[in-house]
C-alpha cells in the first residue's frame, strides 16, 4: 500500500520537511521515483516557497542589524552614522563575501524611505517659499549640471570611453542625491533655513531636469554611438513635447487642485478622532502621489512625494502629519544607505584608484567650485555659496537606465 503523504507537516513538522528536500536534493534521479516522489516533490517546492517568503525578512534583519551596529561604531570615532549605513551595505552585498542581501528587495525598501522622507522635507516648504529662491536655484543648477556634465565628459574621452557613456556618466556626476544631503541637513539644523531652502530648491531644479535627461539619452543613443532604434528628429520633438505637457499637467494638477484636496481629506479624517485614521491617511496619500506621478506623469517617486508635502504644507495639520511620517521615515531612509552600498564593489579601489580619484576629485572640488562661483555671483553671503557649494555629491541612480560602458563604469557608478 503506498504511504500517506504527511499533509500535517505543512503546518506541524516543518522540520520533516526540510529534511525531505534536502534529501530530494542529494539522491540521484532513480531514487526519486517511486510511491514517495509526491512527498518529496512537495517537499521541495515547500522548502523554495519558505526561502522565498523570509527573503524580505532576512533582507530586513540583515539591512536593520548591520546598519545598526556598524552606525553606532561611526558613531562612536565621530563620523556620522551614514558612513556605518553605507558599510553595511557593502557587507551585504554581492561582492564581499558571507550573506548577500536581495539587491531588488533593498531597492524597494529604499524608494519607501525616499518617499517618506522627501514627503517630510516639502512639509516644511510652502509654494511660497519654494518660488522665493527660484531665481537663484533655476540658474544655478542648470549651470552646474552643464558644467559638471562637461568636466565627466571630458574625463571620460581621456579614459577612451564613446560620446555617449561620457555624456550619461557626465549625467550622472552632475545630480546631486536628495537624500544624502538632506540627512546632513537634519543633522546640522540647516533644512528650515533660508540656505537650507537655497539647496532643496537647487536639487528639485535637478530632479526635474533629469527628468527631461531620461526622455533625451534613450533617443540620442544612436547618434551618441550606443545602440540604435531610437526616434527620429519628429519623434525626439513629440516626446520632449509630451514629457513638458505631463510636467505642466503634475504641476497645475498639485498646485491647483492637490493644495486644496489633500488638507481636506487630512482634516476631515483628523475630525474623526483617530489617529490610526490619520496616520494611515498621510501614508496613502504620499505613496499615493508619489506612484501616480511616476505612473501618469513619468515623474520620479521622490518628485512626487515632495510635492505631495508641498501642497499639504501651508495646512495647519502638517506638523501632525510630519510627526506621524517621522519613525517610518527615519527607518526606511537607513535601507537607502544600506541599498547603495551593496552596489559598490571595494575591489575597484584597488585595481582602478587613479579612476576613483579622479571621480572624488569632481564630486568634491570640481562641482563645489562651480557652485561656490555661482551663488556669489548672484551676490549672496559666502555662508550661503559655503553651504550650497558643500551639498553637491554623486548620485549613482541616474545612470540606471543606461547602457553600461566598459569596466571602470562599475566603479565610477558604483553599480554592479
Amino acid at each position: 500500500m503506498a504511504p500517506i503523504c504527511p499533509s500535517l507537516a505543512w503546518s506541524v513538522w516543518p522540520t520533516i520537511f526540510r529534511l525531505y528536500a534536502a534529501a530530494a536534493r542529494t539522491l540521484p534521479p532513480a531514487h526519486a521515483s517511486g510511491p514517495r516522489s509526491g512527498c518529496i516533490s512537495a517537499a521541495v517546492a515547500h522548502e523554495d516557497v519558505i526561502e522565498h517568503e523570509t527573503t524580505l525578512i532576512a533582507m530586513m534583519a540583515a539591512g536593520f542589524g548591520l546598519a545598526f551596529l556598524l552606525g553606532l561604531a561611526a558613531r562612536r570615532v565621530g563620523v556620522p552614522p551614514l558612513v556605518g549605513y553605507l558599510l553595511a551595505g557593502i557587507a551585504v552585498g554581492p561582492y564581499t563575501p558571507g550573506f548577500v542581501g536581495n539587491a531588488e528587495v533593498a531597492d524597494q525598501f529604499a524608494e519607501i524611505g525616499v518617499i517618506l522622507l522627501m514627503f517630510g522635507v516639502g512639509l516644511h516648504f510652502s509654494p511660497r517659499e519654494l518660488l522665493a529662491v527660484r531665481k537663484i536655484s533655476l540658474p544655478g543648477a542648470v549651470v552646474q549640471i552643464f558644467a559638471a556634465t562637461a568636466m565627466g565628459v571630458g574625463l571620460t574621452l581621456a579614459w577612451g570611453w564613446s560620446w555617449g557613456a561620457g555624456l550619461v556618466f557626465g549625467l550622472a556626476l552632475s545630480v546631486a542625491s536628495t537624500v544624502v544631503l538632506l540627512r546632513a541637513f537634519e543633522e546640522r539644523e540647516l533644512l528650515s533655513s533660508a540656505d537650507g531652502r537655497i539647496a532643496i530648491g537647487w536639487l528639485i531644479v535637478e530632479d526635474l531636469a533629469m527628468v527631461l535627461a531620461l526622455v533625451l539619452l534613450p533617443a540620442l543613443s544612436g547618434p551618441l554611438g550606443g545602440a540604435s532604434g531610437g526616434p527620429d528628429e519628429v519623434g525626439l520633438l513629440v516626446a520632449l513635447a509630451t514629457t513638458f505637457a505631463k510636467l505642466l499637467a503634475f504641476l497645475v494638477l498639485m498646485f491647483y487642485v492637490g493644495r486644496r484636496a489633500a488638507p481636506w481629506l487630512l482634516i476631515f479624517v483628523a475630525r474623526t478622532g483617530s489617529r490610526e485614521l490619520f496616520t494611515l491617511s498621510v501614508l496613502a496619500l504620499s505613496f499615493g502621489i508619489a506612484v501616480g506621478a511616476a505612473t501618469l506623469f513619468d515623474v520620479s517617486f521622490a518628485l512626487g512625494a515632495f510635492f505631495a508635502g508641498v501642497v499639504i504644507s501651508e495646512s495647519h495639520i502638517s506638523r501632525q502629519a510630519a510627526a506621524d511620517a517621522l519613525p517610518m521615515q527615519d527607518a526606511f531612509a537607513v535601507l537607502f544607505f544600506v541599498s547603495v552600498g551593496m552596489l559598490f564593489d571595494p575591489a575597484i579601489v584597488f585595481e582602478q584608484p587613479l579612476h576613483v580619484l579622479y571621480v572624488v576629485l569632481i564630486v568634491l572640488l570640481g562641482k563645489s567650485i562651480v557652485a561656490l562661483g555661482i551663488v556669489l555671483a548672484f551676490r549672496y553671503p559666502l555662508r550661503t555659496a559655503l553651504i550650497v557649494a558643500a551639498s553637491p555629491d554623486f548620485s549613482p541612480r541616474t545612470a540606471e537606465p543606461a547602457e553600461r560602458p566598459p569596466s571602470t563604469w562599475r566603479g565610477a557608478l558604483g553599480r554592479r
